[in-house]
């Protein structure tokens, strides 16, 4: 039978879910509902609908109109509310987790708790608080060396750590203050150093297929500096690690997602079935966890989905089926740069409404994902937020760099994007900062 997959989401991560699902020998038709028309989505889709992918009743409404055999849920968001619960009841399988076990994202103390509880390495120290009770006491306890973390899903602001956000204990007091003042539960945790990387796992609640390691940039500016973001860019390497980790740390990332998958599938009485996201740091005393995804990360799915080279209509049909044992995913043996363009004054004070221009021709191992834009009188305006991304494909990571940025200094107007990344000296300070941690 044909699949008709119903993708839903409307960002760079949900337009390379479509351009993998289309590049499928299956041909599957392919429908999205989103909170914003994506022109790159809607080419690759018989139908699109708009409206809130926060409200499930809305999206099974839209799925029963187009009989989808499949979903995929791109956002967290719509994890935290349940729709994976709406679609599955309305015998629609999914991609992507129940409410209950989307908390290993929506609650970053249930991830903690989660670890605790079955033994699982990774956890630093970490309190929860749903009140001030105890809270000065667990700041002194590690002066300088702490990190706040707002407990439910925040859109990436709501982590304050030491010595970047927080430069004094007032500052941490404050922060608590005022995530108690709006009734949100938060979580202290010990700050930690060293380099992070994300490590994917798609899963089907009894077997996971590890994705290549893949590292995200979240600061701004070059350096890594500046505010927090969604993620300015991601790059990947040949051999599925990072110049900066040993073959122990991606055993240890991996490990550790499995070992989540069984916690969940014990405590939530129900298979994860979905993708398993864990942001990790290697550290000098091995790999520990600083929180869970429920769901593709953004950029770095750009990247992995470039990369796969199995079918990935059979991959997301043996997730929902529960035969991930049965069915083999292999990636390219290459390496990836990934880059974003944003507007100027991103992310705080973005400008919006801005002409995009994109190259008309781009080289084969280079792939343009639309994000935050929309179409006005046949022209592509950025929306005020991520605009695209552009990926590079090649035999090493500096080679994918070069693609990379040659299509991105293509793409002229009010934008910016971070030169440095997959570039020799940002990575070789990545090395030379692990190699100094380790001989520490």
């Amino acid at each position: 039978m044909k699949e008709t997959i119903l993708i839903i989401g409307s960002g760079a991560r949900e337009h390379a879910i479509a351009e993998a699902l289309a590049r499928s020998p299956q041909r599957p038709k392919l429908i999205c509902f989103s909170g914003a028309r994506n022109p790159g989505i809607a080419a690759l889709c018989a139908a699109y609908g708009i409206g809130s992918i926060v409200d499930p009743k809305r999206v099974v409404a839209f799925a029963a109109e187009h009989a989808p055999t499949m979903a995929i849920v791109g956002p967290e968001a719509p994890l935290a509310v349940g729709v994976a619960d709406a679609l599955w009841t309305a015998k629609i399988p999914v991609v992507g987790p129940t409410q209950a076990l989307a908390r290993i994202e929506s609650s970053k103390g249930f991830a903690r708790e989660l670890l605790a509880k079955h033994n699982i390495p990774g956890n630093p120290f970490f309190q929860r608080f749903e009140s001030l009770d105890g809270l000065e006491a667990v700041l002194t306890r590690f002066p300088n060396q702490h990190v706040i973390k707002d407990d439910g899903l925040a859109g990436g602001k709501g982590v304050k750590v030491c010595g970047d956000h927080l430069l004094s204990l007032d500052d941490s007091l404050a922060f608590c203050h005022e995530l108690a003042a709006a009734g949100h539960p938060f979580v202290i945790e010990e700050k930690i150093e060293g380099e992070e990387f994300s490590l994917m796992s798609f899963c089907d609640g009894k077997t996971l297929r590890h994705m290549p390691a893949v590292q995200d940039h979240k600061r701004a500016y070059e350096g890594d500096k500046g505010p927090n973001t969604g993620g300015m860019g991601t790059y990947t390497d040949a051999d599925h690690k990072l110049p900066f980790l040993t073959d122990a740390d991606i055993a240890a990332a991996q490990s550790i997602n499995e070992r989540v998958a069984k916690a969940l599938a014990e405590d939530c009485g129900a298979p994860y079935r979905g993708i398993l996201y864990g942001g990790f740091m290697a550290t000098k005393d091995g790999v520990k966890l600083i929180e869970y995804n429920a769901r593709f990360g953004d950029p770095e799915s750009l990247n992995l989905l470039s990369l796969l080279e199995t079918d990935f209509v059979a991959v997301c049909r043996s997730i929902v089926d529960q035969t991930l044992d049965q069915q083999s995913v292999d990636f390219a043996r290459e390496a990836s740069v990934c880059k974003y363009i944003v507007p100027d004054g991103y992310p705080d004070t973005p400008r919006k409404g801005d002409a995009v221009h994109l190259p008309t021709q781009l080289p084969p191992d280079v792939t343009l994902f639309l994000s935050a834009v929309d179409v006005k009188e046949g022209q592509l305006i950025a929306t005020g937020s991520r605009t695209v991304a552009v990926v590079g494909k090649a035999a090493t990571i500096a080679q994918a760099e070069v693609l990379c940025e040659q299509v991105v200094q293509q793409i002229p107007g009010p934008f910016f994007h971070r030169v440095d990344i997959g570039t020799a000296t940002l990575i070789d300070r990545r090395v030379e900062h692990m190699k100094s941690l380790r001989s520490a």
